[in-house]
């Protein structure tokens, strides 16, 4: 039996990597993206052995026009056929606000966030042979997306945008495609945060807890059998969209 392919942009680092390695785990080929190279991170390295993944790299910078076309053909001639599942993971994330915002940057990250994110979905849809089953796609969002704060206003800005895509694709391309979004909280903080802090933003949390890696890789999976589920977003996030926060998380739990 031919194993399921998906393709993951932004899948050889951090949650992208976290992902790629679940559904390497479950059974998928891989097509793994990266901006600058397509290096799985050392763990992910060891899984993809672990488990015998069938698994290529593909480099891609998506602020380059026909990105999204590009790969999705450079994954279609190696693999032989059309990914089962994308999951897009790849982003940019700018510390621009009201005052600092500009043209540059706003195009930027709604063409690497958004953009390219929907392109990919079009472009799988214009290759998937008719009467195949449904592929999936699962755009990674940011639980932000329900209450925005007044930071990083240019990426927040082109989640939104990201998020409001879920339907309309779920709707314009149901023959061929389910679509649906998991919106992540605060997760991997990359020595961004000191204990004290986090452990406060973490009792801020409805849950008491933020989200891992492995969470986020859960809802995926669960979207990727989920055969009856389309148009949908999924907030893993220790309950963070409940509230609102008037500024980003960076900010919040010092004092």
């Amino acid at each position: 039996m031919t194993a399921p392919l998906a393709l993951v942009t932004g899948g050889v680092k951090r949650v992208g990597a976290a992902i790629a390695a679940r559904l390497a785990d479950s059974g998928y080929a891989l097509a793994l993206h990266g901006n600058s190279d397509a290096i799985p991170e050392d763990q992910l390295a060891e899984r993809l052995e672990k488990t015998a993944c069938d698994w290529s790299g593909f480099q891609q910078d998506f602020t380059v026009d026909g990105a999204a076309e590009t790969l999705i053909d450079q994954v279609v001639g190696h693999f032989g056929r059309t990914p089962d599942l994308i999951v897009n993971s790849a982003s940019i994330f700018g510390q621009d606000d009201a005052n600092s915002i500009g043209e540059q940057d706003l195009q930027e990250h709604f063409r690497v966030n958004s953009l390219v994110p929907i392109l990919l979905t079009t472009a799988l849809y214009q290759r998937r042979p008719a009467g195949s089953d449904r592929a999936c796609v699962i755009h990674i969002l940011d639980q932000r997306i329900r209450n925005p704060n007044r930071d990083q206003l240019s990426y927040t800005l082109s989640k939104q945008a990201l998020a409001g895509s879920v339907r309309s694709l779920a709707v314009s391309c149901a023959d061929r495609l389910r679509v649906n979004g998991v919106a992540p909280g605060l997760t991997l903080t990359a020595g961004e945060y000191g204990d004290d802090q986090l452990a406060n933003i973490t009792a801020m949390m409805p849950l008491d807890r933020l989200p891992e890696p492995d969470d986020i890789a859960d809802a995926v999976l669960y979207l990727a059998r989920g055969q009856a589920v389309t148009g949908q977003i999924l907030y893993v996030d220790g309950g963070a969209n409940l509230k609102g926060f008037d500024r980003d998380f960076v900010h919040l739990g010092k004092g």
